[in-house]
């Protein structure tokens, strides 16, 4: 229903009583509407702001009727059926008629639901996107038809267009689904040679004719008025191609040579008529182009330079780089739509590439989706999806005066005060107010994501230190100077190494830009290195990363943006030699820093994986990606667990719940292309089982996954089915286990996922890699050993079908509580402990897992224990060590203080081994370097009471808590007698 309120009041009284006079003559169903009040402040509203509308009004007047009889979305169905119904193999002329009056009645429906705020901004591109979609559908079908009848195009499928190989890409708005109100549509002509013409040699032509003629019938101005503008300039390189292309030279252009600005594009293209399926292929082709797979900072500058060039170029024309307000260009102009637009798809083009949840099509949606995965401030969204949806009502405002396709605000007073009444304002200051608090808000927001750039020179304190220069090929010995200020010890081999960067000896400063970016980082680059305790050997560490990377300008990019990314690498570098080293083998672990997945706290770090390995073609880009996410979380809990901002438990948790993730998502991809080739086993399905640190949800740094692999399937089947070749049930899973396992341990560009261990099967190394179900209740009940029983305390399934996974558990279950297994429970343990010590002793004063009274012994107490007291109570049972110590707690198997102590060892002993790992790997000195003491200190400082002020401090509280802990274990486990 109209609401008369929502409507503004005419600007021109004469021009509207003169519409409403129009209007009355034409019947009596016309004279009663327009001296209704709702028909008289409607016709008032389109007569008194616009020319257009009220000439539609009159000539569409029972469209106009329909949207108060019924309602504006019933009223639009009826103006879009008669496409649904009406022939495509009639005459071009009666096609043109057609699609022009369907044209009229939806573009005076969608201006009436509009302008009554019967439908939101929304609602109405959405219509007008509908609109254009479906009459370019119906004039390819007729001009699909056309070629037939020449003999050019064969008709094959069920419709003219399946089979066609004729593709048509809505870009821009009309692909977006954000179509404005007089806007041109933006098409993409592709095609298939080989699909339907009868001649391929020739299909060139014959394509290109139908993409002229289709121009032609949607542009062409007749009495009747026309359809839409059509513009195919989106196409690859336009100045030097047809107007239609063929798919094949289109991926090869966008692998080749395709650009930024052609990646923004191709975020709201779609197929919108023609051979839609083809569409999709070929925009699934082209994915890797558009969502890459590293983070692409790089992306910012050329999209800005647009900007900057379209403020240069159409300055004098409202498109200029200061707001105003008389002739302002709302779309190009500072502060308008565009501005909007490229801070959304610069944002998804770096980000949308590892999270698929960012590819929004739309504007709104896509800010809506970074601000919630916290890739745009909330408030800056806010502030830019308002500014929209004022923008494009306005811009619809603008373009429903005289149905022209402009954005410039009138440059004189009455045109201005004409728009401020359409927008309903109730006077010219008020619509100045609101336009330029948006424009204003915009241009901030814009600025301060695409204009802000480093400093040339050092900041602050650094200011007064001296030049940096490093050109030429002698030592400038003011730079010499300035480096020793900021405290590098070798000045000389640091200039030495700087210049060698901007000749481009590395691959990756080898581009002009690169060098250029290096030029700029210089004085950010060197101030944060100089703050780590030993600069020189810092700095070199980032020599080798620069080193491996094949390419300089996206990680430098990267640094230019975020200041804050180059400190912590350096800081990382200065700390963690372990780190360092991963880094310079695995470069794209940079992103992983910068993607800020372990914030807020309680974020899922994993989260994006199973969405990247499902949107993936195929398995190899499957695994690819998911190496990579993997590679750059991995190195990001570990630096996260460096600097104090995880503590052991939870990054021990985050870690594994990378590897289930992982393989959760791997497992059915790997799956389905074995069944590709071998069909499936009838009631046949793979699990996957994980032990250990794994299972414990307990991953350290560096950690292999301890995995089974197990299988079943209906007891008659005899063979796989559905595929090339048919396999033995037996055979089928021996053939597909590796594969999984493959899958987690092949390395690839990004690294290798993780390493596997699969000793713990029943048949250790020697037998198969996938165990029947059957053959593993079996074995635990008639030959397992302790220790293997002992295993299973740690083991959950983390991928498979949901029932298989339950019966594996109910497995598991009943082989630990086994009431013969906890009669020699305690025994066997305390005797492989004695056999560890004597056989496998600790290397080095820094192996806190071997050493007497160390992590084994903890989880030893913890594993034996529930082994012997399951089966009378079950509920101790725990995969993680801390939580099964605790549950010995509270059921009185274990003193509430011992528990708790060996719960506060647990937790020392696995943060311990984790910095050590982080920073210096194995070693057999007591002594660690500064920055790894000072993490190390940092970091178990919260678990010791006292904390410790130093080494030696620390190392006398961790003998105590290793003498406790053997106390312990020989009370409650065994004695071990002279071992250890």
């Amino acid at each position: 229903m109209l609401t008369l309120d929502r409507l503004p009041r005419p600007f021109d009284p004469e021009a509207a009583a003169r519409l409403a006079e129009r209007f009355a003559e034409r019947d009596a169903a016309c004279r009663a509407f327009a001296a209704s009040a709702e028909g008289a402040a409607l016709l008032a509203a389109l007569g008194g702001h616009s020319p257009y509308l009220a000439d539609l009004a009159v000539r569409e007047a029972p469209a106009l009727l329909r949207i108060v009889e019924r309602d504006p979305d019933e009223a639009f169905a009826m103006a879009l059926d008669p496409l649904g119904r009406a022939d495509p193999a009639a005459s071009r002329e009666a096609v043109g008629v057609l699609l022009r009056q369907a044209k009229r009645q939806a573009a005076l429906i969608a201006a009436v639901a509009d302008i009554a705020g019967l439908w939101t901004l929304d609602q109405v591109t959405g219509s007008l996107s509908t609109v254009a979609e479906q009459v370019i559908d119906f004039a390819c079908t007729h001009l699909l038809l056309a070629a037939a009848a020449r003999g050019e195009l064969r008709i094959a499928g069920k419709t003219p267009a399946s089979g066609s190989g004729l593709v048509l890409l809505g870009m821009g708005k009309l692909g977006g689904r954000e179509l404005n109100y007089s806007s041109d549509v933006d098409l993409m002509v592709l095609y298939d040679p080989e699909a339907a013409a009868y001649h391929s040699d020739r299909a060139g032509a014959s394509y290109v004719r139908l993409a002229r003629d289709l121009v032609r019938l949607m542009e062409e101005r007749t009495a009747e008025g026309y359809v839409f503008r059509t513009d195919l300039r989106l196409r690859p390189d336009p100045a030097a191609t047809p107007l239609a292309v063929s798919i094949e030279a289109a991926i090869t252009y966008y692998e080749s040579m395709g650009q930024n600005w052609e990646r923004a594009a191709m975020i709201k293209a779609r197929p919108v008529a023609g051979d839609r399926a083809l569409g999709e292929q070929f925009l699934r082709e082209i994915r890797p182009f558009v969502w890459r797979r590293h983070l692409d900072f790089a992306a910012v500058a050329d999209i800005h330079s647009i900007k900057r060039q379209i403020h240069a170029h159409k300055g004098s024309k409202g498109a200029g780089a200061t707001i105003a307000l008389a002739g302002h260009d709302v779309k190009l102009g500072r502060g308008g739509i565009r501005e909007i637009e490229f801070t959304a798809q610069v944002l998804q083009l770096i980000w949308g590439g590892r999270d698929p949840g960012l590819r929004d099509p739309t504007t709104l949606g896509a800010l809506a989706a970074l601000a919630g995965a916290g890739r745009i401030d909330r408030r800056a969204a806010a502030d830019l999806a308002d500014a929209y949806v004022f923008l494009r009502n306005l811009e619809h405002r603008l373009q429903m005066v005289a149905d022209r396709q402009t954005h410039r605000l009138p440059e004189d007073e009455p045109g201005l005060a004409r728009i401020a009444s359409f927008m309903g304002y109730p006077s010219l200051a008020d619509f100045s107010a609101a336009f330029m608090a948006h424009l204003e808000r915009v241009g901030r927001h814009y600025g301060d994501f695409f204009e802000t750039s480093p400093s040339l020179s050092l900041a602050g304190e650094e200011a007064q230190r001296g030049d940096l220069v490093f050109t030429g090929v002698e030592d400038d010995p003011g730079t010499s100077a300035t480096l020793k200020r900021m405290g590098f010890g070798d000045p000389a081999s640091v200039s030495a190494m700087i210049r060698a960067w901007h000749h481009g000896r590395p691959r990756a400063t080898r581009s002009e830009r690169a060098r250029e970016l290096l030029t700029e980082l210089m004085p950010a680059l060197l101030t944060a290195f100089s703050k780590q305790s030993n600069p020189d050997q810092a700095l070199a560490r980032f020599d080798r990363v620069l080193a491996r990377l094949p390419a300089g300008v996206q990680v430098l990019s990267l640094f230019r943006r975020n200041p804050a990314l180059l400190e912590r690498v350096a800081g990382l570098l200065g700390a963690a030699p372990q780190l360092a080293d991963h880094l310079a083998h695995n470069a794209a672990a940079l992103d992983g820093l910068l993607a800020g997945s372990l914030s807020p706290a309680g974020a899922d770090p994993s989260a994006g994986l199973p969405a990247l390995v499902k949107d993936a073609r195929h398995l190899e880009e499957a695994l690819e990606a998911a190496r990579r996410l993997a590679t750059e979380r991995k190195f990001e809990i570990d630096a996260a667990e460096l600097e104090g901002q995880l503590d052991g438990d939870t990054a021990g948790e985050l870690r594994a719940d990378l590897a289930d993730s992982a393989i959760a998502a791997l497992l059915p991809r790997v799956s389905a292309d074995f069944a590709e080739r071998y069909g499936r086993v009838p009631g046949g399905a793979l699990a996957v089982v994980a032990f250990g640190k794994l299972g414990g949800r307990e991953m350290l740094p560096g950690s292999d996954l301890d995995l089974v692999l197990l299988y079943d399937h209906d007891p008659d089947a005899t063979e796989s089915v559905g595929g090339r070749k048919a396999l033995a049930p037996s055979e089928y899973f021996i053939r597909l286990a590796p594969q999984v396992v493959g899958a987690i341990t092949a390395p690839g560009a990004e690294g290798r996922l993780w390493e596997v261990d699969m000793r713990l099967r029943p048949s250790g190394n020697k037998g198969p890699v996938a165990i029947r179900l059957a053959g593993l209740e079996q074995y635990h009940r008639e030959n397992a050993w302790t220790w293997e029983r002992m295993a299973l305390t740690r083991a959950r399934p983390v991928a498979g079908p949901p029932a298989l996974k339950r019966r594996i558990n109910e497995i598991l279950r009943a082989a630990m509580l086994k009431p013969g297994a906890a009669d020699v429970a305690l025994a066997d343990a305390t005797a492989m402990r004695a056999r560890m010590l004597r056989e496998l002793p600790a290397e080095g004063p820094w192996d806190v897992k071997a050493m007497p009274g160390g992590l084994i012994e903890v989880e030893f107490i913890a594993q034996a224990l529930q082994l012997a007291h399951a089966p009378r109570e079950p509920r101790i049972l725990a995969t993680t060590t801390r939580t099964a110590l605790a549950r010995l707690g509270q059921h009185g198997i274990l003193p509430a203080e011992e528990a708790a102590t060996l719960i506060a060892a647990d937790r020392l002993w696995r943060t311990v081994l984790g910095l050590v790992r982080l920073t210096i790997g194995k070693s057999r000195d007591v002594a660690l370097p500064a920055p790894a003491e000072a993490a190390l200190l940092r970091a178990v400082g919260p678990l010791l009471d006292p904390r410790p002020v130093d080494l030696s401090a620390l190392r006398a509280q961790m003998q105590n808590m290793a003498g406790t802990v053997r106390a312990i274990f020989e009370r409650r486990v065994g004695v071990l007698g002279g071992a250890g």
